[in-house]
């Protein structure tokens, strides 16, 4: 499926965009999370805003795996029952912030680190960046540094319950030091890279990093996309069942925020 999949036509993208020409929610300030645990130009709230491209893809956690591949010595498929049975599970607790001017505390993940996931495929030593890909077409680029870092995860699980769809079950990535869109949800892929590929909204004037303290909203449209990677191959093995649903909680706030199509 392509990168590109959310045409720059749809309500979520034009808005997004919108935000990015006018510098909407810049104060021109930073900070650090050693000063100030909430960001320049952020609010904290109670509700968990979600939003998607127009796609919300379901997987079951028998069809689910997560392939690694690119500058690797050792392509891998990650299976449901290697992710959830046979790798070091973590629990961490963290601050979620949002581009679009909204943190929420306190967030309870599940997981398994980024570190222990790409671990497995061997990256190449002259690898420094990934280009995670997602079943909705989405994608988003990290340093190896950031992506790799201690309290990043490849999460299943969130306050206690299996993902629900609208957070991107049956995995998603948590980027916590970076804004949220970084936090990929419905993560099937990791490209490995030796160069920066730009992925869905940094090709769409927003920023190449998006450090909150450093209020790295928006920067330039960086190139034009390339061709998605086809993962290599790798042994498949077998698959666990399905985990239930959950359905999300909502409100006026959270409404208001799908409708206005501002966070993903």
């Amino acid at each position: 499926m392509s990168d590109q999949t959310g045409t720059d036509d749809s309500k979520l993208t034009r808005t997004k965009i919108g935000f990015a020409e006018q510098g909407r929610f810049l104060t021109g300030t930073t900070s650090s999370p050693e000063e100030d645990r909430l960001p320049p130009g952020q609010s904290w709230v109670k509700g968990f805003p979600t939003l998607d491209l127009g796609i919300k893809p379901e997987i079951s956690t028998r069809e689910w795996t997560l392939q690694i591949f690119g500058a690797v010595d050792a392509p891998a498929i990650i299976t449901w029952d290697n992710l959830v049975g046979n790798l070091p599970q973590v629990e961490t607790v963290v601050d979620i912030h949002c581009v679009t001017a909204w943190s929420h505390q306190d967030c309870v993940w599940q997981g398994v680190r980024t570190a222990d996931v790409l671990t497995l495929a061997k990256p190449d030593p002259n690898a420094k960046f990934v280009l995670v890909h997602c079943a909705d077409g989405y994608s988003t680029n990290l340093s190896l540094e950031d992506f790799l870092a201690d309290d990043c995860l490849i999460a299943h699980t969130m306050k206690g319950s299996p993902l629900e769809l609208d957070h991107g079950a049956p995995a998603r990535l948590v980027i916590p030091h970076l804004y949220f869109w970084k936090s990929a949800k419905w993560v099937t892929k990791i490209e490995v890279l030796l160069e920066d590929e730009p992925g869905y909204w940094e090709l769409r004037n927003y920023h190449n990093r998006g450090n909150p303290w450093e209020e790295e909203r928006y920067g330039k449209p960086i190139k034009e996309p390339r061709k998605t990677a086809t993962a290599a191959t790798a042994t498949e093995q077998e698959l666990a069942p399905e985990l239930p649903e959950v359905v999300a909680p909502d409100g006026w706030f959270l409404r208001l925020l799908k409708w206005l199509g501002i966070c993903r």
